[in-house]
């Protein structure tokens, strides 16, 4: 195991970034390495450490993204629609490559949540992507207007006395109260991870993150998920997935809110495609579920 930081270069930044990652497994200059990009904006890295169970046959990386975990904070930042973007993400995702040395050899890629959204931006962008061997796009979703539609379905679901609250708190953008955060958290037992005694370790560092700093989370996404204000609220990636050449892998789970509807795109127009659900499990599927998807992962990036 290594870790290590890699400086990169950030638009509008005095000095570099830093950007923190953590190799389990050999890097061998014949292994075919793994890519971990975690989801959020802002979740980091802890929370699909669970993965690290597929590293008995391939090293696995994982970062924090700046504004993140043990990478690069900037909360002078939040608000700031014009650094947080997911070109940023991006190029920090190229600059790592290129200090690992894995530019000119194969990699695969996996994308959690909004890690999916950037792995598949980044998959769909042919200079930075020419070695990518598989993708794994995990309980993501193709664009902000097909995921609206997964999670209101989802939220018209719940009792109507965590609706009204909902819909109170929004209206007066009353996020901080202890109401709305505890009407936040009924969705969130449901939809975000299902695996009991709640919260899971995987789930409670995740959630830990949010609170410690909102900001990348704050500005891209909004207030919680139910709530959709930040600068991804337009985002959508479906007119270049078909420029995405390596075999991928969808899963989501079936109380996932990540719900079909939001994964379609992907399954309609990546031209090589296989699509898994997994029955019992929601957003955080890799907890869940865990035997089985890995066991499914290990299937995929081995064939």
């Amino acid at each position: 195991m290594a870790e290590g930081t890699v400086p990169f270069v950030a638009p509008g930044l005095s000095e570099p970034s830093k950007t923190w990652y953590k190799i389990v497994g050999d890097l061998k200059p014949d292994s075919i390495p793994l890519i971990v990009v975690h989801g959020g904006p802002g979740a980091c890295h802890d929370y699909l450490l669970p993965l690290s169970d597929l590293a008995a046959s391939r090293p696995v990386v994982f970062y924090d993204q700046i504004g993140n975990g043990l990478s690069s904070h900037y909360p002078e930042k939040a608000g700031d629609e014009t650094f947080w973007t997911v070109e940023l993400f991006k190029s920090e995702l190229d600059n790592l490559l290129s200090h690992l040395h894995l530019v000119g050899r194969p990699i695969d890629v996996y994308g959690h949540s909004w890690g999916g959204m950037l792995a598949a931006e980044w998959a769909s962008t042919p200079q930075s992507s020419k070695n990518l061997r598989r993708l794994v796009l995990s309980n993501s979703l193709a664009s902000m207007d097909v995921w609206r539609i997964a999670v209101n379905a989802l939220r018209v679901k719940l009792p109507d006395d965590v609706q009204k609250v909902l819909d109170k708190c929004e209206e007066k953008k009353d996020f901080e109260s202890p109401e709305y955060k505890a009407a936040v958290e009924v969705f969130y037992k449901r939809h975000l991870s299902i695996a009991r005694p709640w919260p899971a370790p995987e789930v409670e560092a995740a959630l830990n993150w949010f609170a410690k700093d909102a900001t990348t989370y704050g500005t891209m996404y909004g207030p919680s998920e139910l709530c959709i204000t930040g600068s991804l609220r337009d985002w959508t990636c479906i007119p270049s997935l078909k420029k995405i050449q390596a075999p991928t892998l969808l899963i989501n789970g079936t109380e996932d809110e990540a719900q079909d509807v939001a994964m379609q795109p992907f399954f309609d127009h990546i031209p090589k495609v296989k699509w898994i659900t997994l029955d019992g499990a929601a957003h955080f599927s890799h907890i869940d579920k865990r035997e089985a998807y890995i066991k499914h992962l290990e299937s995929f990036l081995s064939a």
